[in-house]
């Protein structure tokens, strides 16, 4: 009989939810329709049913258990062979760097779309802006002029994973600095399975409740069980947000909520990527450092005499 309460418990409880991991992953990918039926929807019982087992799952227990049962299989599989490892690591840094440098473009679109709103309110003067043929899209200018705001958070969410993996975030060195080179992967193995893993876990739970509660009522909550929320499907209905900060205003702003779930588990991505590069990194040396790491050009080093580069 396992002890009740304290460490012992806890150890218990790990191990119970690792090994219902296996079962759970094969459930999922046998049973689909339980809860991927809702993308068919047609608004039957089956359908709203499917759709709570999505949002529950979604942020589970058991969808957490089965995530780390991935990333350690993985990683057993990545220290057996290393060449494995290295090419999920190239898949899951290049997937951020993918999207990184395709929403990047965002920015500029923001900046076009801005020059768009004024010249036509300042030298046109017009209430609103078309666009397309047939049948046009047709808003005011206060709607384009807050969708602006939909490109920033673009740039923001979906490229932080990829400004990640191209070393581009300010870090403060003073202890890491002077440590060894070994040394320093092993304060970036532990900086993502006890800093970025956990945090990225917290923010998506969040995030991902965040999100359901408004696309649909009754609203989930993250402290309903399964059972509870099955229930509650009998009453679901869809209620996506669609109000706006005026009354002709940008009226998506649930595009919002969608964008920081994506952003969280990108992040979470990436601290698996970043673990197993750091762990790779440690065990073949120095001369791995940075070993398939796709980083962009600027082309600043061209223009620096190569005697007066610093390195």
């Amino acid at each position: 009989m396992k002890e009740e309460g304290g460490f012992g418990s806890l150890i218990y409880w790990i191990f119970e939810n690792i090994a219902l991991a296996f079962y759970n992953l094969g459930y999922a990918i046998t049973h689909p329709s339980a809860w991927l039926d809702w993308l068919s929807w047609s608004n039957t019982t089956e359908d709203k049913q499917s759709l709570m087992r999505f949002i529950y799952y979604g942020a589970s227990v058991e969808f957490f258990f089965v995530c780390i049962l991935i990333f350690t299989v993985i990683f057993a599989i990545g220290v057996w062979k290393n060449d494995i490892l290295w090419g999920a690591v190239k898949g899951l840094e290049g997937v951020a760097n993918a999207t990184g440098r395709l929403f990047a473009w965002a920015g500029l679109l923001m900046v076009l779309q801005q020059v768009v709103i004024v010249f036509m309110q300042r030298i046109f003067s017009r209430p609103d802006i078309v666009f397309g043929f047939g049948v046009p899209l047709d808003f005011d200018i206060s709607w384009y002029a807050e969708e602006l705001k939909l490109f920033n958070a673009m740039v923001v969410a979906l490229c932080l994973a990829y400004t990640f993996v191209q070393r581009g975030h300010v870090r403060v060195d003073l202890i890491y600095a002077p440590l060894s080179y070994r040394a320093k992967k092993m304060v970036d193995m532990f900086g993502s399975l006890f800093f970025m893993i956990p945090m990225a876990t917290l923010m998506w739970m969040y995030s991902w409740f965040f999100l359901w509660r408004h696309l649909i009522v009754p609203k989930p909550s993250a402290s309903d069980q399964l059972e509870r929320l099955v229930m509650k499907a009998r009453a679901l209905r869809w209620n996506v947000e669609t109000i706006g900060f005026s009354p002709n205003g940008f009226n998506g702003y649930f595009l919002f909520k969608v964008l920081i779930v994506a952003m969280c588990g990108m992040i979470f991505l990436q601290a698996w990527a970043f673990f197993w590069r750091s762990f790779l990194e440690w065990r073949e040396g120095e001369e791995s450092d940075g070993k398939h790491l796709d980083l962009d050009n600027a082309g600043d080093d061209a223009a620096v005499p190569e005697d007066l580069a610093v390195h």
